[in-house]
């Protein structure tokens, strides 16, 4: 008798989901809706809100189920049309660092060793980008986001103007961004490379 590995039965999953096969989809529903639910909780308000996402992300996986084969990464997959969904629905709500923090949160909630490593090594490599930022910017962004701090406090507290504290932040924010995209799309490339 055959051994069948999970990656194995996954792709005959997809195979069979990717030929419109509703028992296959389910299957893949019943296996991945939570992962995208707490991922969603992380940017959204509510349970209800999740649960919408969440079911937009079926629909979409099902309106290109003919486009999606076996060996794709699927965890990948998930993650863009969930993060796509959630930042057209909430773009004026969403920070963008807050987002990729949340990645590494949702990283190191993993159970799987692998991603918690691959978390470290996230959290460690933000850490250096937050070094290598000026001195004042370093300073204002720790206080922030480390610290909880709103603008008017961090303002006061350096003796800053408010305007000069957000144009620390907008520039420490974009300089993680730019650095991180490059980072997380390195990852995603190297997953669908080792699937």
């Amino acid at each position: 008798m055959k051994k069948v590995f999970p990656q194995d039965q996954t792709n005959q999953t997809l195979d069979r989901f990717r030929q419109g096969d509703s028992e296959a989809f389910a299957s893949l529903y019943q296996s991945h809706w939570q992962q995208v639910f707490r991922f969603s909780r992380l940017y959204l308000r509510s349970d209800d809100d999740a649960e919408d996402v969440v079911q937009e992300v079926f629909i979409r996986l099902w309106q290109i189920h003919e486009r999606i084969h076996p060996g794709d990464n699927f965890s990948g997959l998930l993650f863009i049309i969930t993060r796509n969904l959630i930042f057209n629905r909430f773009r004026r709500q969403i920070d963008p660092l807050g987002f990729k923090v949340s990645v590494l949160a949702a990283l190191e909630a993993s159970d799987d060793i692998e991603s918690e490593i691959s978390a470290r090594d996230l959290s460690e490599y933000i850490d250096r980008l937050v070094d290598l930022m000026p001195a004042r910017q370093r300073q204002v962004f720790n206080m922030s986001r480390r610290e909880h701090k709103s603008y008017r406090e961090i303002a006061e507290e350096l003796d800053l103007s408010q305007k000069t504290v957000e144009a620390h932040m907008r520039e420490a924010l974009r300089f993680l961004r730019d650095n991180l995209a490059v980072l997380l799309w390195l990852a995603l490339f190297h997953d669908g490379m080792t699937s």
